[in-house]
């Protein structure tokens, strides 16, 4: 598949890869010591909604559309809100005009002690995250492949952090590449947190990562964690948009699947297509 974002941003996906980010990020923030994000595959930073390109879709409408309109209970909400006030801030007509990408998401939870270094090869898209970014100087926008990026910036000398690894899926190898790369890096810095986004629409492909990664953290001198969530909005047919994605977690703070348990029931109704979602939440066995 292709997974230009421009025509997704703001869609389920998003919303569950994004609750998910700021959850993470919360939890470094807790600890004095300094941490780094690092975005592999970063995009443009910031998407118009009104654009040509999210209109066509209007994916975002089923998206962080519903779920700024939702209402949760007392608990989920508390977990949420840091996401949604973020959105919020970009939005300051209250109008949903805007929506953040992961490069600003992350850099709205930095302190000043802490970076991100956000790599973007598709010279259109990086020069819309310079500009978004405003020559930060906490914030580095890397004109490097995001495969590549993976071993050379980790560990980072913060040695703390967090790797976000969201390829367009443009290649049909995408699947192996990311495998791949995330066993170079992993080799390098096995106590870094790892967050890897996929589209789940082959089961084959997605277990077969899934498996792969669990088995590459089982194996390490120092065994981490492993998690792997997957939401549904509509049962996935062939040739229609995406309706389910995955996110595997490496290394996770240990109250998120907690967390993940309180806010994800919340999210089936209001991001459900046609009835309510549906996600998996599990340890992938090796």
């Amino acid at each position: 598949m292709n997974y230009r974002h421009a025509f997704h941003a703001g869609n389920f996906a998003d919303v569950i890869k994004h609750i998910v980010l700021v959850r993470i990020l919360t939890y470094l923030q807790e600890k004095p010591a300094a941490f780094r994000v690092v975005d592999t595959h970063a995009g443009a930073g910031v998407y118009d909604l009104t654009s040509e390109e999210a209109r066509r879709g209007g994916e975002w409408l089923t998206g962080i559309a519903r779920v700024m309109q939702a209402r949760f209970s007392q608990e989920a909400g508390a977990l949420i809100a840091p996401y949604l006030d973020i959105v919020r801030a970009f939005n300051p007509q209250r109008d949903l005009g805007t929506y953040p990408g992961s490069p600003l998401i992350a850099r709205a939870l930095l302190r000043p002690q802490d970076r991100l270094t956000a790599c973007e090869i598709e010279p259109h898209a990086r020069k819309r995250l310079i500009g978004a970014l405003r020559r930060d100087t906490q914030a580095r926008v890397v004109d490097l492949d995001g495969w590549m990026a993976l071993p050379a910036f980790v560990p980072p000398n913060e040695r703390r952090g967090l790797v976000l690894i969201d390829p367009p899926f443009e290649a049909k190898d995408e699947f192996e590449r990311m495998a791949a790369g995330f066993a170079e890096a992993f080799a390098k810095w096995p106590t870094g947190s790892y967050l890897l986004w996929y589209p789940a629409k082959s089961r084959r492909a997605t277990d077969n990562l899934a498996h792969h990664v669990a088995g590459i953290v089982a194996s390490a001198a120092s065994p981490g964690k492993c998690l792997r969530l997957e939401f549904s909005v509509a049962p996935q047919v062939a040739g229609t948009a995406l309706a389910s994605a995955g996110l595997l977690l490496v290394n996770p703070p240990w109250m998120l699947a907690n967390e993940l348990r309180i806010i994800l029931p919340e999210l089936e109704k209001p991001l459900g297509q046609g009835g309510a979602g549906r996600f998996r939440l599990e340890v992938p066995k090796p």
